[in-house]
């Protein structure tokens, strides 16, 4: 019950956040339950808790998206998806947690900075084979994105439903790999089901802020709350 009831607060969070942001959603808690459970259920659960969330805002913001830069991002994360799956299946769980937190880290230094990478087709490639495999093996696939999206100048519109569109694309590549991995079990559904009534609640009230935040001021947030993210995956490998 207490993990179930953890897991409800931390899907409200990261919910939240991705309605503010169009990212965010598996930043916040892929590390948050890793801390409540392990990290190697926590990729898992945070893809079965954030698929419909992702699927349902690239259905209404798909006016705005890309899906041309969203297709060709997924078809290339195919390519690094059995990487991504071996590490999860193999690494120790000490290691996911390192990853965890580096690629969170990393993210708040994209996000701090304003970084730009090259978004060529070649570029764009690589993105897509990277997001491939942190899909699979930490669930965290948003940082590349965040920085390829940024860099092409998207609007924040634009950017949150581009984002929605690929996100969409990986976490289905994801879940199918999972369960062909035998990643997913009982327990973990059982867990997923009852977080999901927090997906729709975290959505609605970071919708209601979305057009109203000062950019500067979310900045500010995002990195307080990657941080603390960031955070929570070392604790759980120091214990």
């Amino acid at each position: 019950m207490i993990i179930m009831l953890s897991a409800f607060g931390i899907v409200l969070l990261g919910a939240f956040a991705q309605a503010v942001s169009g990212f965010g959603y598996a930043l916040l808690t892929v590390p948050l339950l890793a801390a409540a459970v392990d990290p190697r259920s926590a990729v898992v659960l945070s893809a079965l808790t954030g698929i419909g969330l992702t699927l349902t805002t690239a259905v209404r913001e798909r006016a705005y998206a890309r899906w041309r830069v969203a297709a060709a991002l997924n078809v290339t994360a195919l390519l690094g998806l059995p990487a991504g799956l071996l590490v999860l299946a193999y690494a120790p769980e000490w290691l996911l947690s390192a990853l965890i937190a580096v690629v969170v880290l990393g993210c708040a230094a994209l996000v701090g900075s304003r970084a730009r990478i090259r978004t060529g087709r070649l570029g764009l490639g690589a993105v897509g084979v990277l997001v491939g495999v942190l899909t699979a093996a930490t669930g965290t696939n948003g940082p590349p994105l965040v920085a390829a999206f940024h860099s092409l100048g998207y609007d924040p519109r634009t950017f949150r439903a581009t984002l929605a569109a690929t996100f969409s694309g990986t976490g289905l590549i994801g879940l199918a790999g999972f369960l062909l991995a035998g990643q997913v079990r009982a327990e973990l559904v059982w867990i997923s089901l009852a977080a999901l009534p927090a997906v729709p609640v975290g959505w609605w009230l970071g919708n209601r802020l979305f057009r109203r935040i000062d950019p500067v001021v979310f900045r500010r947030i995002v990195l307080v709350g990657l941080l603390g993210s960031a955070g929570a995956a070392l604790a759980s490998l120091a214990g």
